[in-house]
Parts: C-alpha cells; structure tokens; sequence
C-alpha cells in the first residue's frame, strides 16, 4: 500500500466532513537514570465541539500523575487545549509540548478503573511540564493513496509514528526534575473513535539512539485484522511484516503484567531478519471510554524490554479491549 507524507502534513488538516472527525499527536518519552515518564495527547474533535487532553505522568516513587479533560473544541486549527500545547519548531526534527494545570496523584494507579473515585478520593497538585522533541529515526507511515478502513472501524485516515529523544524539566507540585530521555510520538487524521477494533495490542520500545522498535496488531470483531510495525537499526527504518505476541495476565480484571513478542521483516537482500523480546510492565494505569452504550479500557503500561541479545529498553505496551460481560475480548492474543 503506497502512502503519502510530506512536511505539510506535520500542521493540521482541513477538517473532514465526518462527524467523528479526529486529529491528534501522542508524545511518550522515560529517562531510566531519573526513573521518570510519561505520555501526553491531545486530540481536535470539533465537529463535537470537543477535545481530548490526556498527561499522565509515571514517577519515581511508583506514583502516578494523571489528568484527562475533554475542552470545548471548534476548529481544527491548533493543538493547543485545557493547558496543553504542541508546537512544530521543524517538520519532522523538532517539536515542543507543554503543559500547565492540575493532576490527580494516585498512589494505586490501577484505581483509574472507576475514574469518579480516583479523582474524588486522591490529592491534586499543580503540574507543569515543557519538553523539547528531536528525531531520532525516519518517519513511519502517512497517508495511503486508496482507502484502507470499513465503514464503523475508521480509526485513522493518516498515520505516522517516529522514534524521538525529549529533554526538558517536570514539575509536580514541590518536586521538580530534569528529564533526558527517549521515545516515540504520532500523529493521525480521520475519522476516530475508540470502539472501533475488536482490540489491539501496541508495542513502543526505545534502546538508545541506536535501536527502537514499534509493534502493532490491531484485531476486528470479524476477521484476522493486521499486524505489523517497524524495527529503527540507527540507520534505516526496516517495516516489520509479522508480528506475534503472547501476554501474561494479573488478577481478576486481566491486566497485562509480561509480554513475549516476535517481529519478523524482510532485509534489503529479501533475507528474513528477526527480532525477539520480553516485556515487564513496570507500572500499569488502566483508561476508560465509553460511547453508545459500549465500554472500552486501554490499559497504559510502562514497560522495560529485553531483547533476545540481552539489550535493556524502555517504552510502552498499550492494550486495548472492547469490555464485555466484564471481560477484555483480546485475552486470547
């Protein structure tokens, strides 16, 4: 499938007809040496009139910094909402993302299964992040030239991901740190809604400037869905073109606590190359969303990756399930 992306499309698109219209970025980064990550979103829903602003942030001491907000939204012509920002300094090197407001401290961060409770029952502290985001790999994805959903699992018309380092400072409440780390950030358009797969599982990793991969299977309530990603060796971008990963599950509401994975490419003489790692999720905060009657959890797990070679990284493991008969449907996998 052949796939446009130009520097353009690092700015904001025209807003589309559709009424789930969706444009968004995702930044995560972690720096191991001050034990300290997290991710940012923020999402344009204007043909609802709303955004979707998302910090959380996983400190040293095992807590974790959340808020979520949906602002009023009506254009699509900045990210900028409920006092987060992305700028674009240099299409496709460099970007900036802050954040100035208010999160809730969650000693247990699983308690985010019942989001009223959490933020009733858990102190708040003012939050201040401002990082700056450089290119480390090649870009991953765009546009594609023919139309690649069905209808009602539209999920993103345009995507690109990229491996990236951030380095700025964090302020929650009294303690304040400097952070210098890596990570990976995305960027979609389209129309969008959450309970569009059946589930997915997404992989980030990051070992340095050197190595970093992403890992993607996305499953339909019908039928086998995709899997793929990429793998960055410092210097190309090798697409992955099978993806297979098993999971070790906790407790009585299934969340992902180990994870083995296989990707497997082709490499420039059409040999096969392979990739194997493990995954231990260092600490876990489980999402909640919720449309037309159907409940869906993403569960947001920072991760430390061991790859067959014995190399360390770090990064995210993102599960997403439909909830049904109070089960995630993806166990399975």
């Amino acid at each position: 499938m052949r796939v446009r992306l130009e520097p353009q499309d690092e700015y904001l698109h025209e807003l589309g007809p559709e009424p789930t219209f969706n444009e968004s970025m995702y930044f995560n980064v972690y720096d191991p040496a001050a034990r300290l990550g997290g991710f940012f979103r923020l999402g344009n829903r204007a043909n609802e009139g709303r955004g979707e602003m998302t910090v959380c942030l996983y400190l040293p001491d095992g807590r974790v910094a959340f808020m979520f907000q949906r602002p009023e939204v009506h254009t699509n012509d900045a990210f900028d909402a409920a006092g987060m920002r992305f700028e674009v300094v240099e299409p496709f090197e460099q970007l900036t993302v802050s954040y100035a407001g208010r999160v809730v401290l969650l000693e247990d961060p699983l308690a985010m299964a019942d989001p009223r409770r959490a933020f009733t029952e858990n102190p708040h502290a003012d939050c201040e992040v401002a990082l700056v985001y450089r290119r480390v790999s090649d870009m991953f994805g765009g546009e594609p030239e023919e139309t690649h959903e069905r209808p009602g699992e539209e999920f993103a018309r345009g995507h690109y991901e990229q491996l990236v380092s951030a380095a700025g400072t964090c302020r929650v409440g009294e303690q304040e740190w400097q952070l210098a780390g890596f990570g990976l950030r995305d960027h979609s358009w389209g129309p969008r809604t959450w309970q569009a797969p059946w589930y997915y599982r997404w992989l980030t990793a990051n070992f340095g400037p050197e190595f970093g991969f992403m890992g993607s299977r996305i499953a339909r309530r019908d039928g086998e869905g995709t899997r793929g990603g990429f793998v960055w060796d410092g210097e190309r971008m090798i697409p992955v073109n099978d993806f297979r990963i098993s999971t070790g599950w906790e407790g009585e509401e299934r969340y992902h606590r180990s994870i083995e994975a296989v990707l497997r490419a082709a490499g420039s003489g059409g040999e096969p190359l392979e990739w194997t790692v493990t995954g231990r999720v260092l600490n876990l905060i489980p999402l909640r969303n919720r449309r037309d009657g159907l409940v869906t959890r993403i569960s947001e797990g920072l991760t430390e990756w061991t790859l067959g070679d014995g190399r360390v990284g770090y990064g995210w493991s993102e599960y997403l399930d439909q909830i049904v008969d109070g089960t995630p449907v993806g166990l399975e996998e």
